[in-house]
């Protein structure tokens, strides 16, 4: 019984050598795999900003996978390793791009019960995102019936925007023609092009912008 108690001992010992011998092996392995994903989500994010400072830049159309590689110090092959297509580059250009400039969030402006004043914030908000972001919006939005590959981008943009309208006619009691004129200003005032011909085009500052706007969409109540 003795020799058997001594014989199982002497295996466990062997067994806990040989996990420990395995273990010691697959550490290294295991350091080396975790370094090469880091590597590659490195190499995915450096190719997803050349596409995104290229978009911002020269647009959509004129970023081509060479132009891409290139700005990423990296292969045209590398470039097509991670993303295979336009469309998964672009989409992760997309993500990347409005994780860094978000949309402002109706949400922020459900506690103004007032209309009017909910109104002045969500415009105020808005034209300042559109201040920071139009050399982008600018060129996406040139180069969308050119591109089908930045499509969802700009389908997801004007679903946004819903999103804004809706919000911003909350709790407005207007009616049949006037509601819909209200609905109207409301819808014109919040698009990027409102904006950019107030501000670019005839010289005023987005508060002012706003207060035009605003007066607009009163009247448009008022008739």
């Amino acid at each position: 019984m003795t020799a058997e108690i001594k014989a199982a001992k002497e295996a466990e010992v062997t067994s806990a050598k040989a996990r420990a011998g395995s273990d010691a092996v697959r550490t290294p392995r295991r350091y080396r795999q975790l370094r090469r994903a880091e590597l590659e989500a490195e190499t995915r994010l450096r190719i997803t900003e050349a596409a995104m400072k290229l978009h911002g830049t020269v647009g959509p159309a004129r970023t081509t996978v060479t132009a891409v590689a290139e700005e990423a110090g990296v292969q045209r092959g590398t470039v097509y390793r991670h993303f295979p297509d336009e469309e998964t580059l672009f989409g992760a250009c997309t993500r990347h791009w409005a994780s860094l400039n978000p949309t402002p969030s109706p949400d922020a402006w459900v506690e103004i019960e007032d209309p009017a004043q909910r109104l002045r914030r969500g415009l105020a908000d808005l034209y300042r995102w559109y201040e920071g972001t139009q050399s982008m919006l600018d060129l996406v939005f040139r180069d969308a019936p050119l591109v089908p590959a930045i499509k969802p981008a700009v389908d997801g943009f004007r679903h946004q925007l819903r999103a804004i309208h809706t919000a911003l006619m909350r709790g407005r009691r207007e009616r049949g023609r006037k509601r819909l004129r209200i609905a109207a200003a409301v819808g014109h005032a919040i698009g990027f092009g409102a904006w950019s011909s107030l501000v670019r085009e005839n010289g005023l500052d987005s508060g002012e912008a706003v207060d035009l706007m605003a007066a607009m969409v009163a009247a448009a109540g008022a008739q």
